[in-house]
This record gives C-alpha cells, sequence and structure tokens, in this order.
C-alpha cells in the first residue's frame, strides 16, 4: 500500500477553513474521492474538485487544489451553491 500524499494548506485556503468552521474530514474526503472535477479555467494545473458533503444538508464542497509528486496543495475550499454536476 503507497503513502498517502499529504494535504499541504496554503494560508488562504487555512484562513477560510478557520473563519467557516469546515470540517477537515469533509476536504480531505472531497480531495481524494470527488464525485467530480473539472480544470480551472484560469490557472493552469489547478483542479477544481466536487462533493456533497451529507452532513451539511449535502451542499456541494468545492476545493481547489494543485497536485504535485508530493504532495495535494489545497487553495482554496467553500460552499459552491452554484456547483453542478457536468453532464
Amino acid at each position: 500500500m503507497s503513502a498517502r500524499k499529504p494535504l499541504v494548506f496554503t494560508q488562504h485556503a487555512q484562513d477560510v477553513v478557520d473563519e467557516r468552521e469546515l470540517d477537515p474530514e469533509w476536504i480531505e474526503r472531497t480531495v481524494r474521492a470527488p464525485e467530480w472535477t473539472i480544470p480551472d479555467p484560469r490557472r493552469p494545473g489547478v483542479e477544481r474538485r466536487f462533493r456533497a458533503i451529507p452532513e451539511f444538508g449535502g451542499r456541494t464542497l468545492r476545493v481547489a487544489c494543485y497536485e504535485t509528486t508530493l504532495n495535494i496543495r489545497i487553495l482554496t475550499v467553500f460552499f459552491d451553491r452554484n456547483a453542478r454536476r457536468p453532464a
């Protein structure tokens, strides 16, 4: 079994998590097992990962991250009211 890449939060992402009291488990679940992903249209290499969070009324969490061979850098995280799974 290979080791899982560590999640590394930018200061912005950590501030958002702290301010909004987001559960780190929701973020990890979204990053490691997203329901869907799309590339960020403005930032090459950045991926948006989405997952509904049942513990938060089924709202969709969006995590923007950049994955390298060493880690997954979390750039920002928030509940996205406009998120729609691509057809």
